[in-house]
């Protein structure tokens, strides 16, 4: 009898879903809380996101609208002659609105391997070349174009302004055994 009445409590307390993952790969739109720049930022300076729209995993809202990511600054490269300063942002962890924390790993998403900026600099001169099209009455017929020389101009810092709109790539699953309800 005592071990019936036991199984009747612990049979209320069930949740109605089980542990699952957020697949590694998962794009998550987030805009940023604050600026951040490579002029006055370090690596390691922490910087805040939140999400921008809900995410769902088949028909439940795994990632609510609202919910705050953290990261830091993983790398920081400075400006030089021909390249723009550049920077990797890495996010590890993710605050539900209940106030429950998830650690996990990701990435600011961009095309150059995550880092942001890191393009190269305008040239710094431009050569005169001419180019010839065509010989016409035994003379030559051409045009004079500029084209980039060799040497290009000092680099300059990149900045994230505050409520710029980024994607955060997850870099491993995310093991979630919590959600929020409403």
């Amino acid at each position: 009898m005592l071990f019936m009445n036991f199984a009747l409590a612990a049979e209320v307390n069930l949740r109605d879903y089980d542990e699952f993952d957020v697949p590694e790969g998962t794009h998550i739109p987030v805009i940023s809380l604050q600026e951040f720049s490579t002029a006055y930022t370090e690596e390691g300076d922490a910087v805040y996101f939140v999400t921008t729209s809900d995410i769902f995993l088949y028909d439940k809202n795994v990632i609510p609208q609202g919910t705050k990511l953290s990261g830091y600054i993983d790398k920081k490269n400075e400006p030089i002659i021909g390249t723009h300063a550049a920077m990797r942002v890495f996010i590890n962890k993710m605050y539900l609105s209940d106030g429950y924390e998830i650690p996990i790993k990701s990435y600011i998403y961009t095309s150059n391997n995550n880092m942001i900026g890191g393009g190269l600099t305008a040239p710094a001169e431009y050569l005169r070349m001419p180019h010839y099209q065509r010989w016409t009455m035994f003379r030559a017929m051409g045009t004079l174009q500029c084209v980039p020389g060799a040497k290009r101009k000092m680099g300059e810092h990149v900045t994230i302004a505050s409520g710029a709109n980024l994607i955060v790539v997850l870099t491993a699953p995310i093991h979630m055994s919590h959600t929020v309800i409403n």
